[in-house]
């Protein structure tokens, strides 16, 4: 019998935990370890934001899923990896401490013959002064805080309905922030929601974000085909701005969030305040401070985690400048180089660099998207690395056998912008490949063919149907394996 470990149960964890004990013989264990009683389809957080949705559509419990499905499953964070065991045994473990209310706080070591970790991010509302929903802006990356944001919203919209102009800010709340995509969902739902409660005249709507211009993303921005002739995502982007009367902040490092308003730096070095009366604003992300430790109990956090806490995968992390990179430089198959036993998968993994080129402000501010990993993404390579560890655990094979490398993968993404059954519209894209290619596309990165951009009412039907597939898929219902990533 051989144990497979999967730390995390969200997108990328679920991914993995389900594929793997559908594929794996009933000799072996899947084991699941997250902080969290329940499952969040993220997507839909924006929607619980604008109070289109309500908390309990966009979850559900983990329990019974891992129950029926043949699971193990632990209602617990990990805190320690063990690759090399300990000097009273070469077993390889996690320590792990409960979060569950029966067992909160107590301590435990889980072994394992493979491990992924799919931890996900640690949202990192402390790297910028008063960010964040304990302190002065909300938030959209959790259920909890995407309801909290709605309640928010709600009164300044009734304040607007008697007659009260306000102000609204949304993007990301640092210059190293990578989930640009989420709140720009989000603004636009605003915006929509503002049109039907008919105090759209009232609000003045800004967006401000840590990107080089409108519809990088942290990808580079793309490029389409479109009437015969092709137009950088930046004008696509613009457009949608300028016809809903959203003004836009670009290049912008928040320093700081006050009560009524912010202050940012933009990329010349100058500090800017921006008055606001409802801020959403993300954070940027790190590792959830996973620690690693040798045989003989000492640390090696920094052989195993990159800096930001993400960990090393078959990715090239050595530091040449940025003209320099490849796209065969992306991970391929997710091991760890150090323990061949050790996948990392979803925003867990550390990118060997940034995909939109960084900038620095002249007082030496890092001002950089960093690249997004999470989605239809994740779920791709979540399943391929399942897959490679069931073939290595039943025998077939020795070595991973398939790859999933970024640079070498298409993605779709339906961007919400504005949610209502026959007046909702959607921005629908796709590309390829994710990480932009020049050796094979060397005029724009990747295919004009495959990478597209639309809007409108059709998008916003197919997002609707997503969430409710995704959710089905998550919960393990009869055919899930049928709904592709």
């Amino acid at each position: 019998m051989s144990r497979l470990l999967i730390l995390g149960g969200g997108i990328a964890g679920q991914t993995a935990a389900l594929h793997s004990r559908w594929r794996l013989s009933s000799k072996h264990e899947v084991v699941v370890v997250t902080p969290n009683s329940k499952w969040n389809w993220i997507p839909s957080n924006i929607w619980v934001g604008v109070g289109a949705m309500k908390p309990e559509q966009v979850t559900f419990e983990l329990a019974p899923v891992y129950k029926k499905t043949g699971i193990i499953y632990h209602q617990a964070k990990a805190v320690s990896i063990h690759p090399e065991g300990d000097s009273a045994s070469d077993l390889s473990y996690v320590t792990i401490q409960y979060t569950s209310k029966e067992k909160s706080g107590q301590t435990e070591r889980l072994a394992y013959d493979y491990l992924i970790n799919a931890t996900g991010p640690k949202l990192n509302f402390a790297a910028t002064k008063g960010l964040g929903p304990d302190h002065n802006s909300y938030s959209v990356c959790t259920y909890s805080h995407a309801y909290q944001t709605s309640e928010a919203l709600n009164e300044l919209i009734e304040r607007m309905k008697r007659g009260e102009e306000k102000t609204l800010v949304v993007g990301t709340g640092h210059g190293t922030c990578t989930c640009q995509g989420a709140a720009f969902e989000y603004i636009f739902n605003v915006e929509h929601l503002l049109r039907t409660r008919k105090v759209r005249d009232k609000a003045r709507l800004i967006w401000i974000s840590n990107e080089q211009e409108l519809g990088d993303f942290g990808i580079g921005g793309m490029h389409l085909k479109k009437g015969g002739y092709v137009t950088h995502s930046r004008i696509f982007t613009e457009s949608l701005y300028a016809e809903r009367g959203i003004k836009w902040i670009t290049k912008a490092h928040v320093k700081e969030v006050g009560e009524d308003g912010l202050l940012y730096e933009d990329i010349s070095g100058e500090d800017r305040e921006l008055k606001h009366d409802f801020a959403m604003l993300l954070p940027p992300f790190s590792g959830v401070g996973l620690a690693a430790f040798d045989r003989n109990g000492s640390d090696i956090t920094k052989d195993v985690f990159a800096p930001s806490g993400f960990m090393f995968v078959d990715g090239d992390y050595s530091k040449k400048p940025f003209e320099d990179w490849k796209a065969a430089d992306w991970p391929k198959t997710y091991q760890s180089p150090k323990y061949k036993n050790i996948f990392a998968v979803g925003i867990a993994f550390a990118p060997p660099h940034a995909i939109t080129r960084p900038t620095i402000s002249p007082n030496g501010t890092l001002i950089a998207p960093a690249p997004p990993r999470t989605g239809m993404p994740s779920g791709v390579m979540a399943r391929k690395v399942a897959m490679n560890i069931v073939d290595m655990m039943e025998g077939r094979t020795d070595s991973p056998q398939r790859s999933a490398s970024m640079a070498n993968m298409g993605a779709a993404c339906i961007a919400s912008a504005g949610a209502s059954f026959l007046g909702g519209t959607a921005v629908s894209m796709t590309m390829y490949p994710i990480v932009p290619d020049y050796e094979r596309f060397p005029e724009t990165g990747r295919s004009l063919r495959y990478t597209t951009g639309e809007i409108g009412l059709a998008g916003h039907w197919i997002k609707h149907l997503l969430h409710f597939a995704f959710i089905y898929k998550g919960k393990a219902n009869p055919l899930w394996q049928v709904i592709p990533e």
